[in-house]
């Protein structure tokens, strides 16, 4: 059997490296547009802070492991053009130039997302950057040695805007951010996007919410983001407003699409064309709380919808239950974190719900290095369940949104979750952890 995956990061080469230790003698062909292939792109902010760091640390496995341990036929700078399903066969073209024809019996389309630009005059300027992949990475560092850059407007707020703002602030960099809409991170709680500000600010980062943005022009050595009733100035812009699937060659091929253009897939990540999956950032997932289609693009699923790919190719029957949307990032000193739904998705999704807001500790009472902890947490007053919480802190929230997401995959009711037997030592958190707390006195709103 010919199994031709399109696309070579998380999902795509998670599937290949499954499939081929799976069914070692299966035929496995990844076609990848790039010259990079399974990388971290988590870690890409992270890099970019440290100057003299190389972007090919972030490589997991370069690509001749996979053709000379695993034998998968990986060929990058594959450009894949055309899904001809009449034919069972995909069509591009090389970065030689040459045009290429591969039957397939299943195929996985791996694609991805690529960032939102504003079409707008100005933004395809050069200096105009978005962070998605290694090579995004690399043009972001080159330049800003180059050009020596001490100045960038982001444009954006959301979580790469945010760990890009940290990486800037790290080099030495001045940083001002701008978004059309007024909130900070629209999805958070008031109170709790309250601390990520004041944080942010705190680091001489001047934010510019509620801001129309025209255009982008460049002036000597200057760009400059002209917004309705102000203009920046920097020497680089970073461009961050968000993703879009990379679901457009599947929409051609006349495959059924699902929530935001994403690729619609059933549990066992098969498309409306039996022979041809989809995964990662180009495909959508059921939501757990919901029971809804939803599009959450995140790592864990991408590589966990790889390997449930290569079991159905190779004949062991798999289905995954679904996402909660389970997230965390760094914000200078300040973990965010979050899992489920806000208190406005609960509404939107036609819940009951009800939402509290505390403030504890990280540590015990009078334990050296305590912090305070924000956390928000949403419940239905007609079930009972547990919907979604968020959390901020110092430390202490990273790791604890993690029981959250467990609570919700089980369904679990808010008076269900008040009742967990949570781990306690002084260095670690109050008597009375924070979540437990969260929960009673949700349970008592309720």
């Amino acid at each position: 059997m010919r199994f031709v995956i399109i696309g070579g990061d998380a999902a795509g080469m998670s599937a290949a490296s499954r499939a081929k230790r799976n069914s070692p003698e299966l035929t496995v062909t990844v076609l990848e547009q790039t010259e990079d292939v399974s990388y971290s792109a988590c870690g890409m902010p992270y890099n970019i802070a440290e100057a003299g760091r190389a972007m090919d640390d972030l490589v997991v496995r370069q690509a001749h492991v996979f053709r000379e341990k695993q034998g998968i036929d990986l060929r990058t700078g594959h450009f894949v053009e055309e899904i001809d399903r009449n034919s069972n066969r995909v069509r591009g073209m090389n970065s030689a130039g040459e045009h290429f024809e591969i039957p397939y019996d299943r195929l996985l389309i791996a694609t991805g997302a690529s960032p939102l630009k504003p079409d707008l005059p100005g933004f395809e300027t050069p200096g105009v950057m978005a962070l998605k992949n290694l090579e995004d990475g690399r043009r972001i560092k080159d330049f800003m040695e180059m050009e020596s850059v001490r100045k960038v407007v982001i444009i954006g707020m959301g979580y790469i805007a945010l760990e890009m703002c940290e990486a800037m602030v790290a080099r030495g960099i001045h940083v001002e951010m701008v978004k059309p809409s007024p909130p900070l991170l629209p999805w958070m709680n008031s109170n709790l996007a309250g601390v990520i500000r004041e944080e942010i600010e705190s680091h001489g980062v001047i934010i510019h919410p509620g801001q129309e943005i025209q255009s982008i022009t460049r002036e000597q050595e200057s760009l400059k983001v002209i917004c309705k009733d102000m203009i920046l100035e920097g020497q680089m812009v970073l461009v961050a407003v968000g993703v879009k699937p990379n679901s457009e060659m599947a929409d051609r091929a006349g495959l059924e699409l699902g929530p935001g253009g994403s690729i619609a897939v059933g549990k066992d990540l098969r498309t409306s064309d039996e022979e041809i999956f989809a995964a990662g950032d180009c495909a959508d997932a059921f939501h757990v709380v919901t029971g809804q289609k939803t599009w959450i693009p995140l790592a864990l699923r991408a590589n966990r919808a790889g390997w449930g790919v290569a079991d159905n190719v190779t004949g062991k029957r798999v289905e995954l239950e679904g996402i909660a949307g389970t997230a965390v990032f760094k914000v200078f000193d300040l973990q965010v974190a979050r899992s489920g739904l806000s208190l406005a998705e609960a509404e939107k999704y036609g819940f009951d719900p009800v939402e509290n807001t505390i403030k504890s500790r990280s540590r015990a009472h009078a334990h050296p290095g305590s912090s305070t902890l924000h956390i928000q947490m949403v419940g239905d007053r007609k079930s009972g369940r547990l919907l979604g919480a968020q959390m901020v802190g110092r430390e202490g929230a990273a790791h604890r949104i993690d029981a959250i997401a467990v609570a919700l995959h089980q369904k679990m009711t808010v008076e269900a979750f008040s009742q967990c037997d949570l781990a306690y030592a002084p260095p670690f958190g109050p008597v009375w952890d924070p979540m437990l707390t969260a929960a009673n006195q949700l349970l008592k709103k309720m």
